[in-house]
């Protein structure tokens, strides 16, 4: 099972860097993370309206579109992203208005289709990022997700590879743990799969040092499991 795993990351990273690319496209990124036991969204890639449809059928409503190409890599501020999606016809309209968008606003941008993607209820977010220190190679972080990360600058920090134990650490550390485990109305977030996102992040990325950075961001975490949201890999 091990050799699988490494071969089709490998196959992914090669790929990238035989065609040039720095940044992981979304669906590799995802791709790889499910192959490391990190949970992310449903997902599938459409290249036409109609196969968008047909995915968003598969997945099941409510569905978000988001823009697959390798010259976007801020995918907002294209327009190249549309939620909570909820109907055949507002999928395939809403296929049609990113493509638009993008060749608006990057007429020379490669465009290989559009991730067709669950929306995960909303949960308690947090971050799981991973940087390639010149001094002390593999880092892992974690902190509250979405906006908070960069408003409250709440993270801990680790060298990889870590522990369960030091993983376990690192979620306690933050001064948000409180909210993680459980406030007011707000139930209580399942730790023991952040810390399995934790220890599998460090792996993968003492696996294949050749990342210079990783992003999950954010991750929605329930009382029992997690769903990556977004995920970002970036190659030295």
């Amino acid at each position: 099972m091990e050799y699988v795993v490494v071969s089709k990351v490998s196959e992914i990273i090669v790929e990238a860097r035989r065609k040039g690319r720095k940044f992981l496209l979304e669906s590799e990124a995802k791709t790889i993370c499910a192959e490391y036991g990190i949970p992310v969204t449903k997902f599938m890639v459409a290249k036409s309206p109609e196969e968008a449809v047909e995915h968003a059928e598969k997945i099941g409503y409510p569905i978000v579109l988001k823009i697959i190409s390798p010259d976007v890599i801020h995918k907002f501020d294209v327009g190249g992203v549309m939620l909570n999606l909820k109907t055949p016809r507002e999928v395939s309209e809403a296929y049609q208005k990113i493509v638009d968008n993008v060749k608006k606003h990057k007429p020379k941008a490669e465009i290989i289709g559009v991730l067709v993607q669950e929306m995960a209820p909303s949960a308690t977010e947090v971050i799981v990022g991973a940087v390639k220190d010149p001094q002390f190679g593999q880092t892992i972080m974690f902190g509250l997700g979405g906006i908070f990360v960069e408003i409250l600058k709440d993270v801990s920090f680790r060298i990889a590879p870590i522990t369960i134990e030091e993983a376990e650490d690192m979620i306690k550390e933050i001064q948000a743990y409180p909210v993680l485990k459980g406030y007011r109305n707000m139930p209580p977030a399942d730790i023991e799969t952040l810390t399995k996102i934790l220890v599998n992040t460090s792996k993968l990325v003492m696996d294949y040092p050749e990342i210079q950075e990783l992003d999950l961001n954010p991750i929605m975490v329930y009382e029992k499991g997690a769903k990556t949201v977004d995920a970002r890999i970036m190659l030295e």
